[in-house]
């Protein structure tokens, strides 16, 4: 991009959503179009193996990937701060690794059977590999980060992928939990999603040169854009369209999962709703999410959750809107209102 180009961003509508353009994360990315071809090379020659089930099982990983978020995110943060090295771009593969390990064993726990379009690896094979999968996929991240110069990285991302695990753990423990707070909720979301793109954030402010201030201002940008990720997310689990999203929908309501407009519809019912609606989340897993679904859309809830995304999308705005402009710093500064306007 130009600086013309820069300035042709700053002219366009406030919300950017998927149907403004046939692929607008292509737009987004400009600034590091380059380096996430980068990233993919890496990506292939370490997503393989020698023997050929192991090589079918991480081929198909690969595939299931889908935005590369993550890794854009890292890139960017990294151009925003200087320039973008070898190490960005390993990194940048090292947390799509993670995360892609993150979505294998979230389809087991949701017993999920599609994912971008595609079987998900415990409907292709079983609960094993999936597992198994998962745990190479982490593993093998980890050997990548160590062989940085430093052990930062290594450290950042060890210590985010616990917290990532431990906000799954809490979202398992907190199933058919229908007094959770919204308190309790956002906590459950800051470590299983928020954590992993503030990690992000971080590593390609650190290893662009950033002080610690920019660092901070930029790790706490991708924690806010990862909680408004994560409610958005869950509104499209209750209202997306599965031939849209390419995935398996409903699953939150089907596993008795408390996300923000079921948090939000069961605090403003008195106590005979409240009643009527535990009663529909008693009724069978495929069943629950037709008798919510009509109820949520009745109230306020969805709309709350909807508010609340953009609330948390406006604050990451506000963290990058004071650096330096370039064509980085103008996608960050976009990537937020995609984040919470998109539909798969």
């Amino acid at each position: 991009m130009t600086n013309g180009s820069i300035a042709s961003l700053r002219q366009q509508p406030a919300k950017l959503s998927e149907a403004d353009s046939p692929n607008p994360l292509q737009v987004l990315y400009g600034p590091v179009e380059a380096d996430l071809l980068q990233v993919e090379e890496i990506l292939r020659k370490e997503l393989r193996s020698d023997f050929p089930f192991v090589d079918q099982l991480v081929q198909h990983a690969a595939r299931l990937s889908g935005k590369r978020l993550r890794p854009a995110l890292l890139l960017l943060a990294g151009q925003a701060c200087g320039n973008v090295t070898e190490q960005h771009h390993l990194l940048a593969a090292v947390v799509e690794m993670i995360h892609t390990a993150t979505l294998i064993h979230d389809d087991v726990l949701d017993e999920a059977e599609l994912r971008r379009h595609q079987e998900t690896v415990n409907a292709r094979w079983n609960n094993e590999a999936s597992v198994l999968l998962g745990d190479y996929l982490f593993s093998h991240s980890f050997y990548l980060s160590s062989t940085l110069d430093n052990t930062f990285a290594c450290q950042a991302i060890g210590r985010s992928t616990n917290v990532v695990c431990r906000g799954e753990m809490l979202q398992v423990a907190n199933r058919n939990n229908f007094h959770l707070s919204e308190e309790q909720y956002f906590e459950i979301i800051d470590a299983k999603t928020a954590e992993l793109t503030a990690c992000c954030c971080l590593l390609g402010a650190c290893y662009g040169g950033a002080d610690d201030v920019v660092r901070r201002q930029l790790e706490q940008y991708g924690r806010c854009l990862g909680i408004a990720f994560q409610i958005a997310d869950d509104l499209l689990d209750v209202q997306g369209d599965e031939n849209d999203m390419g995935k398996s929908l409903g699953t939150d309501l089907e596993k008795s999962k408390p996300t923000l407009p079921l948090i939000r519809l069961l605090s403003q019912a008195d106590a005979a709703e409240r009643r009527e609606l535990e009663g529909l989340l008693a009724l069978p897993a495929k069943s629950r999410r037709e008798a919510l679904l009509l109820r949520l859309q009745e109230s306020n809830a969805m709309n709350y959750a909807q508010q609340q995304a953009q609330f948390y999308a406006d604050q990451a705005k506000e963290l990058v809107a004071k650096l330096p402009v370039s064509e980085a710093q103008q996608t960050l500064l976009m990537l937020p209102e995609f984040v919470v306007s998109r539909q798969q």
